[in-house]
Parts: structure tokens; sequence; C-alpha cells
């Protein structure tokens, strides 16, 4: 059973930042490893869906040539608006995944980042996002996923669950995983066929 609307709606009704995303070193840290594992230096058109109030959105903003950020909260979605105010290339947008997911024809997404979303759904849903995120990303493209891995009534699983879930998804060969007690993050490439994910060092011919 996926976490219901309401559950979000109660949690920004009673405060701008309910989760104290700007705040929290635990939070800043895990952001910091966040864009610091993606393995490229820039990234032509990103989407992250799940950006609540645009905290990861503003720092991934400096990475990409092009940024959509998405929430199902229209609170969330002005906070986020304001925090990346000034930022031409970046578009703060409204949308319930995956029931909702963008169209851009001819343009597919080089970077997905999916941070603290997919515990909020069961096991099909989350299998419908993936399989929506793959078929967004562009062929090398990367996927991100990073997840709490601390027990949560709201959550359906942890982040350790996640990311076994990504090593089985079609499309996808993991380049990096890293398991803290907190949270767990990996870093897939969308390819076909057998073969490792082209690492940063190969990527420079270092390797």
């Amino acid at each position: 059973m996926n976490t219901p609307a309401s559950y979000f709606d109660d949690q920004y009704a009673g405060a701008t930042d309910p989760w104290h995303l700007g705040e929290r070193w635990y939070d800043r840290r895990k952001y910091a490893l966040t864009v610091a594992a993606l393995p490229r230096p820039r990234y032509a058109h990103a989407f992250e869906p799940g950006c609540s109030v645009g905290v990861l959105t503003e720092l991934l903003a400096a990475r990409c040539d092009r940024l959509l950020a998405t929430d199902r909260t229209a609170s969330a979605v002005a906070t986020a608006t304001r925090r990346v105010g000034g930022l031409d290339h970046v578009t703060v947008r409204r949308m319930t995944v995956p029931e909702q997911w963008p169209e851009e024809p001819g343009e597919p997404f080089d970077l997905v980042v999916l941070s603290e979303l997919l515990y909020y759904f069961d096991t099909g849903t989350r299998t419908r996002i993936l399989r929506a995120s793959v078929a967004s990303l562009a062929e090398g493209g990367h996927l991100v996923a990073v997840h709490w891995n601390h027990p949560v009534p709201e959550h359906t699983c942890t982040g350790r669950a996640v990311a076994d879930q990504l090593d089985g998804t079609p499309g996808l060969h993991r380049l990096a995983r890293y398991d803290d007690p907190d949270f767990t993050l990996t870093v897939h490439e969308r390819g076909h066929g057998p073969g490792p994910a082209l690492s940063p060092a190969r990527a420079e011919g270092l390797a």
C-alpha cells in the first residue's frame, strides 16, 4: 500500500520544512555525498521527482544545464521554487509520480535522482517508477537513489531494499553502492548487454 497523499499534506500544513532538510548535518552530509557520487562533472538534462523543499535541487542545479524538479505537494513546490529562484535553468513543477511523468519528446534525461522517495510506495508502484525512470534515461545515463535505512511507520521498505530492487531492474548496471547505517546510496547506469558500467576513470581513459 502506498503512503496516502493526506500524510504529506498534513506534514506540510504544520511546517514549511517538516523534515528540517535545510538544517541538520545529517542531511547536509547526505546531500554532499549524493552530489559527490555523480560520475560526471555535468549533466545536460536531469529529473528529480519528489524534490520536497528543494535543498538537494539547489545542489544538483550547479551540476546540470537543465533540471526539472517535481513534488506532489503544493507547499513543497512553492518552497522549492523560492529556493531556486533566479536559476533560469531549473524548473519546479507539481506532479504526482508515477501517474504523471514528464514527456520530453526527443530529449531523454541523462540523470534521474530518486532521493527519499521510493519507500513511500509498494513494490508494484516502485517497479513502475523504476521502469519509467529507465525509459526516460538516455543510453549511458545515470540513475542515483538515496534512501533512509531506519524503520518508519509510513515507509514500506528501507534504503537497502530499494538498492536491491534497483540491482534487479532490467536495463541498469550498478556503478556504485554506499551503505551507511542511516542510508543507502546507489548509482546505476542505463545500458544494454553484459559488462560493467563506465566508471569515471574508464570514461577518462585511466583504466
